[in-house]
């Protein structure tokens, strides 16, 4: 088995510890060192009420995003904080949630994530946004 597999099914059998994923029926995509790439199809339950995928959620992937990315650096962690911006309403039969590592520490792990459109790969992104993750031992 290669690293790369072996890592993303390390981040598939977390992302299946979590009750939210599971309701969220999020998939792991992609994972290597330092970067995930996860996959949303569109429910109806998940939009607010002008039919935007809602902003609970949006954050909810971005933060999923950024703590898959660190454990694939740091394994365990945390988010200690992690901020997020809406650039524009987040319509999509199915999302796309890319989550890298900017600098990986010791002590804090600082990651990034966007949100787009699973079918448009190089489109303007729905939102983006910014954690500050801690190991956690075990």
């Amino acid at each position: 088995m290669s690293d790369h597999t072996a890592l993303l099914n390390r981040i598939r059998q977390v992302s299946a510890l979590a009750p939210f994923n599971q309701w969220l029926n999020l998939h792991v995509e992609h994972a290597e060192a330092g970067r995930v790439i996860l996959r949303l199809d569109r429910r109806d339950d998940f939009a607010q009420y002008s039919g935007h995928l809602h902003a609970a959620l949006i954050g909810g992937l971005i933060d999923t995003a950024c703590g898959f990315a660190a454990a694939t650096v740091a394994g365990n962690v945390t988010a200690s904080q992690f901020s997020v911006r809406c650039l524009r309403p987040a319509v999509a039969g199915a999302f796309r949630v890319t989550g890298r590592v900017v600098k990986a520490g010791k002590r804090q792990v600082f990651a990034s994530a966007e949100l787009g459109d699973w079918n448009d790969e190089n489109g303007e992104p729905f939102a983006a946004g910014d954690a500050v993750l801690v190991p956690i031992p075990g």
